[in-house]
């Protein structure tokens, strides 16, 4: 008579019972990932909104300062506010002079994430020559 061959091998994963507690943490991994992606992705939103915060800020501040230029050598007030609004036409424009100076203030609202308003004001001033 032949000795008779089990069909699995002992020892393989359908034979073995699960050690003690794990069979309770199945799906746990998936779990934390499904809490843990939308913090992520808000993160990741939040983030790219304040560099386009930045961009903006820094768009303007290029702007004013031109402007500033434009206002010290004497040219007219169009064309400072031409140069602010090609930064950003809804930015809202003033200008102050005094002890010598010219100063452009630009100011207007970052949004982030769609609702979020980061006001963004940025100042440029220049030698009042013109006058």
């Amino acid at each position: 008579m032949t000795p008779r061959v089990p069909r699995r091998p002992p020892g393989r994963a359908g034979d073995v019972p699960p050690p003690e507690g794990q069979g309770r943490e199945r799906g746990s991994a998936t779990a934390e990932l499904a809490i843990a992606l939308p913090v992520v992705v808000l993160t990741l939103m939040l983030g790219v909104g304040a560099l386009g915060a930045g961009m903006r800020s820094v768009a303007l501040q290029d702007a004013v300062a031109d402007a500033s230029r434009i206002l010290g050598r004497g040219d007219d007030a169009g064309g400072a506010e031409a140069a602010v609004a090609r930064a950003d036409p809804t930015a809202g424009v003033a200008v102050g002079r005094s002890s010598g100076l010219v100063c452009v203030t630009a100011s207007t609202d970052a949004r982030v994430l769609g609702s979020i308003g980061i006001p963004v004001r940025v100042m440029g001033c220049a030698l009042d020559g013109g006058r």
